[in-house]
């Protein structure tokens, strides 16, 4: 199915109130900024912040795949992540079945350190969602996941 454009209209508005990337850039920098002066009154950098929430709730990932989903260029995740080692918050381990690779994980300790942290995201974003009820949110939610999906596939 191909995405109807939008009709001419009388009044010019600006090419990036329709654009989805633009759009998709400008909520989202909204609402982080909001967020990351969160972050950084609890003692975070962003970046590590990113990371830390990235692997909350996972049995570990590789630092390429880390870096891309906390939106962190790689020789950046790994600095951050031999001083969050040193810290105690994340370990790095081997693979099950490739010793090529190494993965990341949280530690208890990192888990406990940013675990208030984890709880005001979510309050956070109860407050930014809640104006659309959960149906809509949830939705949005979702199509989110499959507009990155989609993409993720065609790189």
């Amino acid at each position: 199915m191909i995405w109807p454009m939008p009709a001419e209209e009388a009044t010019p508005v600006p090419f990036v109130d329709h654009y989805l990337a633009a759009l998709l850039a400008q909520a989202s920098s909204l609402i982080s900024t909001e967020f990351h002066a969160i972050v950084q009154a609890n003692g975070f950098s962003v970046s590590e912040w990113r990371i830390l929430a990235t692997l909350t709730g996972s049995p570990g990932m590789s630092i390429g795949h880390l870096a891309e989903v906390s939106l962190t260029k790689q020789p950046t995740a790994t600095r951050l992540l031999d001083r969050m080692a040193d810290k105690g918050m994340v370990e790095r381990v081997a693979h099950g079945s490739d010793r090529r690779v190494t993965l990341v994980r949280i530690t208890a300790q990192g888990q406990a350190i940013i675990s208030d942290l984890i709880r005001q995201a979510k309050e956070h974003e109860h407050r930014v969602l809640e104006p659309f009820g959960h149906a809509r949110a949830e939705a949005l939610k979702d199509t989110l996941r499959e507009i990155i999906e989609l993409h993720q596939r065609t790189r």
